[in-house]
């Protein structure tokens, strides 16, 4: 069993991330989905914003590490889009983290994170919200302090095509993506 916190997208704490949450308890593995909107949810982007910005990011990483708090250190810190931000930043204070998983976003990386921490990044290709070069540098980066990373991509996909509500789903994609996150978390339960 690996233990795994789950950190929404900017829409709040919604049905997809229930979702992925309810198929990894089915395999096993022990997960949280911290609320870090205090049960507020958003129909739209913009509307997941302004609710952002009324929580702030300061309020939102506080909550994630309260959820965090009673979990064990080798918890595998996972996101959905707004929710990679706070696992990627939540990252540098858990650094026994045994792997991270950030899907539709990625986040800071910590100076120096455990060599060899398995980390999968899944992205649309092209990604709206992710600058390709960014997104390059980003990976070399990781690679170059020494986490195990895993970068895939999906064409054609939209930004956050998890989510069966949202516009930007694709099953296919949706589908691998579970595919591997399953794997991974398999292998860490094995290791």
């Amino acid at each position: 069993m690996t233990d795994v916190l789950v950190f929404h997208s900017v829409y709040g704490c919604r049905p997809a991330e229930r979702a992925i949450a309810e198929r990894l308890r089915g395999l096993g593995h022990r997960v949280v989905v911290p609320d870090l909107f205090d049960g507020r949810t958003a129909a739209t982007v913009d509307e997941g914003f302004a609710i952002h910005d009324a929580v702030g990011w300061p309020l939102i990483l506080e909550r994630a590490a309260a959820a965090a708090a009673d979990m064990p250190p080798e918890t595998v810190l996972a996101g959905v889009a707004m929710g990679a931000g706070v696992a990627a930043t939540l990252w540098e204070r858990r650094p026994a983290a045994a792997g991270i998983l950030l899907l539709h976003g990625v986040g800071p990386l910590p100076e120096a994170p455990r060599p060899g921490t398995p980390l999968q990044l899944h992205l649309a290709e092209p990604d709206d919200y992710e600058d390709e070069g960014f997104v390059r540098a980003w990976l070399a980066t990781a690679t170059g302090r020494g986490v195990s990373v895993e970068a895939f991509r999906y064409p054609g996909a939209g930004h956050y095509f998890l989510d069966a509500s949202l516009p930007d789903h694709d099953a296919a994609a949706a589908a691998l993506a579970g595919e591997r996150v399953v794997a991974l978390l398999a292998r860490l339960d094995g290791a």
